[in-house]
């Protein structure tokens, strides 16, 4: 038995999407692996069973893995918990506005009986629409011997059919890859083997299946409600959107839909389930008010997604609801008015324009190419972890990508990805943005975040460990074929090389002999390559106080201010405690920069800030004061950060 404990990295724990992706990995391995966690345990393979562990970020879980390829399967289901957007969906956002929102005017007050839960930013009114699906009425009856086989076999048939709508509602156009994530999870759900296997004995003992899919779902809900954990307990809505559409496929009966929504009208509902809101036209929608729900739903979060303003948990009467003519509601304070009056309705009418103006202010700033009152260029470029993310870092106007992670592209799989896979991924990347330039960094893992065919033994601090280029120069069965990938992909153009963890100019000259190897060995087997630039992350202390020695190899830096910060502060950035310590703009972190910024001006190469920070209107003055070019952010932060640079 292979068994390994490790403290959980994925934002706000296992809930529904992480845990229906880590559910898919563990399916993939052929052993069975046991996951352990505040004294319970339960199947990586079973969705339902690991979302009631409740196991929550910085909780400590064991994985147990007995079978043939227990080794693999347990190094990168702890890859996978140890990597804090495996969810790949931010929950946090639910408790505040993205870092690229939109700024929100001012909104209209309104007493506390009038409020729900912000579930969504943004100012809306329009007519209401009402969704109120009617109840299902079960006739419940007792089956007799003869009828449980075809009655199952009648349950197995509407359960293939709802998820064949589930994925169909998938492949809706406009749904974006976190909205398919979400209905993902639903057909986990459906799908799931202890799911079935209540219904199946159910039947067994004499219910008819629309009875027995509705006590199943009923149980496993409650189940869900009784977590303390506020992204847990609303995952009920999911098993309750669930058994209603396979009892409705049972009945023999199709449910209300929001397909036929006029275009700017407000949905008004007690509850509106994921799958529901997907087979709307989601552009259409004007805003969303429901009695029940909470910031952290599949429905909130879809919104938020859309940038459709939503209101949840809204105090009020379902037959005042029912009977609303027009809605106006404020997803930021959670206002509702029904019915509003002249007045009323005007306030929030100039809140739109508002917003529209600034909202518009903010798009013209998409195509520009910024520069400073004085006339200095600024680049703002995209981080990116795979290539799914090229399509919305062009569309927020990236100039380029100033920082590609590559480990994506090794973690969560079986087997090391190969040279021509991996020089596939970064010629497409580099293509997509050319002429403008790609940053691409080398792999950069460790004891936190392993891969399989990577042996990493226990380290107490693994962030001080062997990791990074360390690891990379040490492997160079790994390295090699990664540099020749990212040889053979400069063909382009415009890519730049990027290594991580650099503490010393030997580690630079070490890859630099590195890459004459690479080219000398693609020369031989035909393989054409092209130049590029080589640079260097400035993230360790050791790499600041050499940092003129190292500007000598190289031809850019490239701040990452997450990890320079961390060391600096001696802060671990992971942990609460020490979070007032972890902060950027602390003058010991500045005064490391402008070190670093000094170095690379005098010897003549250019730096860029990728880390967090580069997006932050209130540090972007400090890092164009200092000689930096290039500010790499997410893409959601990339217009606000363009009019930042207008106006230094």
């Amino acid at each position: 038995m292979i068994e390994r404990s490790v403290v959980v990295r994925v934002h706000d724990g296992l809930h529904a999407r992480p845990a229906t992706q880590f559910v898919k990995l563990a399916k993939s391995f052929a052993c069975d692996v046991e996951i352990r966690c505040n004294g319970r345990g339960a199947s990586t393979k079973n969705a339902v069973k690991l979302m009631l562990l409740g196991v929550k970020e910085n909780d400590e879980a064991t994985l147990r893995a007995e079978g043939e390829d227990a080794a693999d399967a347990v190094a990168a289901l702890a890859t996978f918990l140890q990597t804090p957007d495996a969810g790949d969906i931010d929950l946090t956002a639910a408790a505040k506005p993205a870092a690229a929102s939109v700024p929100v005017s001012p909104a209209p007050q309104a007493t506390s009986a009038d409020r729900g839960v912000p579930a969504s930013e943004g100012t809306a009114i329009g007519p209401a629409f009402a969704f109120f699906p009617a109840g299902l009425d079960i006739q419940p009856r007792h089956l007799g011997p003869e009828e449980i086989a075809p009655e199952q076999a009648r349950y197995r048939t509407a359960l293939a059919a709802t998820v064949a709508s589930f994925r169909e509602a998938r492949t809706r156009p406009g749904l974006r890859r976190d909205d398919a994530a979400i209905i993902d999870a639903l057909v986990e759900v459906a799908e799931d083997s202890d799911f079935i296997a209540a219904v199946d004995g159910a039947i067994g003992g004499g219910r008819d299946a629309p009875s027995a899919v509705e006590e199943a779902g009923r149980s496993i809900a409650a189940s869900f409600e009784a977590l303390t954990d506020p992204y847990l307990r609303a995952r009920a809505e999911d098993i309750r959107s669930v058994t209603r559409a396979i009892i409705l496929s049972l009945l023999g009966r199709r449910d209300m839909t929001l397909a036929d929504l006029p275009k700017g009208a407000v949905i008004v509902a007690d509850e509106i389930a994921a799958l529901d809101l997907a087979k709307a036209t989601l552009a259409d929608i004007g805003g969303i008010v429901c009695r029940k729900g909470a910031a952290t739903s599949h429905v909130a979060i879809m919104a938020r997604a859309h940038g459709i303003p939503a209101v949840l948990g809204f105090p009020v009467d379902e037959a005042r609801l029912k009977s609303a003519r027009t809605i106006a509601l404020d997803g930021s304070s959670g206002e509702v008015a029904i019915d509003p009056d002249a007045e009323t309705a005007a306030r929030f009418t100039g809140a739109i324009a508002r917003e529209a103006q600034e909202r518009s202010a903010l798009q013209a700033y998409r195509t520009v190419e910024p520069q400073t009152r004085d006339g200095r260029r600024i680049e703002i470029a995209a981080n990116l972890g795979s290539l799914a993310e090229i399509e919305a870092a062009q569309t927020a106007g990236a100039m380029g990508v100033g920082l590609f992670r590559t480990e994506f592209l090794f973690m969560e799989r079986r087997t090391l990805p190969g040279e021509d896979e991996q020089a596939d991924t970064y010629t497409t990347l580099a293509k997509a943005f050319a002429p403008h330039p790609v940053v691409i960094r080398t792999l950069d893992i460790g004891g936190d975040k392993p891969v399989a065919g990577i042996d990493f033994e226990h380290e107490d601090n693994p962030f001080l460990g062997w990791r990074g280029v360390r690891m990379c120069l040490e492997r160079p069965d790994v390295f090699k074929p990664q540099l020749r990938a990212l040889l053979r992909a400069s063909v382009v153009g415009n890519v730049k090389i990027l290594l991580p963890m650099i503490a010393d100019v030997g580690e630079v000259r070490a890859v630099r002999a590195l890459l004459d190897e690479c080219r000398a060995e693609l020369d031989a087997a035909g393989h054409a390559h092209g130049a590029f630039e080589l640079g260097v992350m400035i993230e360790t202390p050791a790499a600041v106080f050499v940092a003129a020695e190292i500007a000598a190899e190289v031809d850019f830096f490239s701040v990452g201010t997450n990890d320079l910060t961390q060391y600096v502060m001696a802060a671990d950035r992971l942990n609460p405690r020490v979070a007032k310590l972890n902060r950027t703009e602390h003058p010991a972190v500045l005064a490391a920069i402008g070190m670093a910024a000094r170095a690379a001006r005098e010897a003549g190469i250019w730096i860029g800030v990728c880390g967090e920070a580069a997006a932050r209107p209130d540090l972007i003055p400090f890092f164009v004061e200092n000689g930096v070019t290039e500010l790499s952010m997410s893409a959601a932060s990339i217009p606000r950060a363009k009019k930042c640079v207008t106006e230094i």
